[in-house]
């Protein structure tokens, strides 16, 4: 069959996710979904654009974020309105604006949904992507930051996953942060002619985002920059090592990377990110750690957060990298044949029969001889078909073919579910002995 050609294009920086690799995706998220709920975590859903404010208090007014990587647009009253390009600041809204702090904290919640940054496109680098994330809201024990690290940890394991580093670090808080800041500047001053310019910029803003940068130039100038675990309060050193305890005692592996930190204002104390080999610059794929003023930075009161997202398609990059086999997809049960001249009405009420029967079904749609059905049958996988038609149609009766065995044999109606569940049983018994 000659391709379909089209003018239009997927926007630059997206793309489409069609089967097999949707149903792939769908079975990578249903085991995430089962790892949260498995931690006491509910799923949340918030739009996909918010009142830009959000993300401008939210995230930080200077971030590369909202500075260059926004889309941002007034509507027709006015507003001004922004795609969501992550996911914490509104599920913090919602937290606030749904009083969700009611129903007791920590509030656990989890999301899912597409994001949208303006960046230059490249490998693990898109401008519409997709991220899973867990928040939990109103505790400031280290007992939750170390569960927050380990559900992608458990999560990644199911997924059969091994090429990846936990790291952690503490980049403190407001109190240790201030003393750190001032000598970090001083430092960089020093190296000012060997950085970009955006990092020129971060160091007279935010400093600490200078460490974020891809740059190697970059990185070498900065290579012997004070660190912040030198500075950490007393109060911070106490939760970080309270962390990294409890992370031994969960079992799971981490290394201390005290150059790490989170690229968005709302961070404080604990950060970390799950680092996979073979990813090129984009090695991320989960990254999270504790904001203790977001909820305060969007009008509440002083609470206590911590959470993580894992962008999805790095992690379908991952699972490819080291060689995971998708995640095998169920067969179609059966496939409905009709011989020619068969009533319509006929194949619709025997599928119809067996789709309330909890089995998967499906028909020709295009007017195919019976032999091109059987085929087309084989096509997609099914293990069963039906065949609706000719003498055995007048007596109410189908003939029912196993594709696996290549028996048949011819039954009534009232039997056919009862036959089919029958055979399924019985191969499920032979392979489970």
């Amino acid at each position: 069959m000659n391709a379909v050609l089209s003018k239009f294009k997927a926007p630059k920086g997206t793309f489409d996710i069609i089967y097999p690799d949707s149903e792939n995706l769908e079975m990578i998220l249903r085991i995430g979904y089962e790892t949260l709920i498995l931690h006491g975590y509910r799923r949340i859903s918030t739009p996909i654009f918010e009142n830009t404010q959000v993300f401008v208090r939210g995230i930080g007014e200077d971030t590369d974020i909202v500075t260059k990587q926004m889309y941002t647009f007034e509507d027709r009253g006015g507003e001004s309105l922004t795609l969501r390009p992550e996911g914490t600041a509104p599920v913090i809204r919602a937290y606030l604006e749904r009083s969700l702090h009611s129903s007791g904290v920590p509030q656990k919640l989890f999301y899912f949904g597409p994001m949208f940054r303006r960046e230059r496109p490249q490998a693990g680098r898109y401008r519409q992507f997709h991220q899973l994330g867990a928040e939990a809201i109103g505790s400031d024990d280290p007992a939750i930051d170390s569960e927050i690290i380990s559900i992608p940890d458990a999560y990644f394991r199911k997924l059969g996953l091994k090429k990846y580093r936990v790291i952690v670090n503490s980049i403190g808080c407001v109190n240790c942060r201030k003393p750190y800041v001032t000598f970090l500047r001083e430092f960089l001053e020093k190296v000012d002619a060997e950085l970009c310019d955006d990092c020129r910029k971060r160091s007279q803003k935010n400093p600490l985002r200078v460490f974020d940068c891809k740059e190697e130039t970059c990185a070498r100038a900065i290579s012997e920059a004070p660190v912040i675990s030198d500075y950490l309060c007393d109060g911070c050193r106490t939760h970080f090592h309270s962390v990294l305890g409890m992370l031994d005692a969960l079992g799971v592996g981490h290394e201390i990377e005290p150059r790490l930190v989170r690229g968005l204002d709302y961070y404080t104390r604990t950060a970390f990110e799950f680092i996979f080999e073979g990813l090129g610059a984009q090695n991320a794929v989960c990254g999270g750690g504790r904001y203790d003023y977001l909820v305060e930075a969007l009008g509440g009161p002083p609470t206590s957060g911590v959470g993580f997202s894992i962008g999805i398609e790095r992690l379908l990059r991952a699972i490819d990298l080291e060689g995971i086999k998708p995640v095998k997809l169920p067969r179609l049960d059966v496939f409905v044949a009709a011989v020619e001249g068969t009533p319509r009405e006929a194949v619709l009420r025997t599928l119809s029969i067996l789709r309330s029967a909890s089995l998967s079904a499906d028909t020709d749609f295009m007017g195919r001889s019976l032999k091109a059905q059987m085929r087309h049958a084989n096509r997609l996988g099914a293990r069963f078909v039906v065949i609706v038609g000719g003498e055995e149609f007048e007596r109410g009766e189908v003939v029912l073919r196993d594709l696996d065995s290549s028996k048949q044999c011819t039954l009534k109606n009232n039997e056919l579910i009862h036959r089919i569940r029958l055979v399924i049983e019985a191969k499920s018994g032979a392979n489970n002995e």
